[in-house]
């Protein structure tokens, strides 16, 4: 016979309530009460009924919001997601959305709408768009928020700040240390705040080092390779060209080092380039990028973990206060950057 969870609990020596806190990964049961629950699991082979949880209206599923052309991004951040929603015991559901649609918001209404989700992880746009994040919140919906910004974000609500200003002043004044004065930038989507911020401390760490900003140096665009070609083309064919690159990703960076390659620019003895988030494009590059190391996958994973500590917390009927966490991607130095020429 198939066992049931009244004979996990009688085999451990717990009651069933003990049994289903363990089951759906909830904090308030001790380690040795865990162990033995999930030895009596094993020792019987219990399945746990999911359709029966989902049915009780629980909500087994976290939802992945998206809208980003970069696929690396995109799969970082899935396999973060998904390993601690399988340590918690949840579902992953991948939703790619088009922020650009005129219906994105009922879209996104309505899945979260569905019995079976729990809650939302939003990435930019999503999680910047105020409209939404209202509409959300008017129907008591539970998100987390993975946001550009600094650790001081006043943002309501579970969120998870990349530092995207400071980690770009960074690039920035290593540039600068190097001897670099005229240092192009080319900026990632509009829509994204990643790309003002990363556009701030490349600002800020100029005006630190008192050197004056070169518009035509400044590129707007958006964060893939052909944009990064693009752009490059046109700042090496000015009068007065740039000494380094600062793009806003690491496939903008890698399109300005093949534009550079067709002008038979020398990398970085002639032209030195910086990329952003130490995706495969960087390693995979020839000279390798130096980047700066965005942690996608523990990024995501504390996305989830804050999601899904804000959902049980509901379901207890507690009323914590929303969590913050903060990420800063760090430089990383690797070939494509050198000592400005003389």
């Amino acid at each position: 016979m198939t066992a049931t969870i009244k004979d996990v609990a009688k085999l451990a020596g717990v009651s069933f309530k003990t049994v289903s806190r363990v089951i759906n990964r909830e904090p308030s049961v001790g380690e040795d009460l865990r162990q033995r629950v999930w030895d009596a699991i094993k020792e019987l082979n219990y399945q746990p009924n999911l359709s029966a949880r989902q049915l009780r209206g629980a909500g087994s599923f976290i939802a992945f919001i998206y809208d980003n052309p970069n696929s690396h991004y995109v799969i970082e951040m899935q396999h973060g997601l998904l390993a601690e929603c399988q340590r918690q015991g949840f579902e992953l559901l991948i939703h790619p959305l088009s922020v650009g649609d005129d219906d994105v918001t009922d879209e996104l209404l309505q899945l979260a709408s569905n019995g079976h989700v729990a809650g939302l992880v939003l990435t930019p746009p999503f999680s910047e768009s105020m409209e939404l994040i209202a509409a959300l919140e008017q129907r008591g919906i539970r998100h987390v928020r993975i946001l550009s910004g600094e650790s001081e974000c006043d943002c309501t609500g579970p969120c998870v700040l990349v530092d995207d200003y400071h980690a770009a002043y960074d690039i920035t004044h290593y540039l600068l240390g190097l001897g670099h004065q005229r240092i192009a930038f080319l900026g990632g989507d509009p829509e994204h705040a990643s790309s003002d911020n990363r556009l701030s401390g490349y600002r800020a760490a100029l005006q630190s080092h008192g050197v004056e900003e070169k518009p035509e140096l400044v590129m707007a665009g958006e964060y893939t390779f052909d944009s990064g070609s693009e752009r490059t083309e046109q700042l090496l064919n000015l009068a007065t060209p740039p000494s380094a690159i600062f793009a806003c990703n690491d496939e903008i960076a890698a399109g300005a080092l093949f534009a550079a390659r067709i002008k038979h620019i020398a990398v970085p003895q002639e032209l030195s380039i910086v990329g952003f988030e130490d995706s495969p494009f960087s390693r995979q590059s020839w000279p390798k990028l130096t980047t700066a190391h965005q942690p996608n996958g523990d990024i995501a994973g504390s996305a989830a973990r804050l999601l899904i500590e804000s959902i049980r917390s509901t379901r207890r009927g507690g009323d914590d206060m929303p969590q913050h966490l903060g990420f800063k991607p760090e430089l990383v130095v690797r070939d494509s950057t050198c000592p400005a020429p003389v």
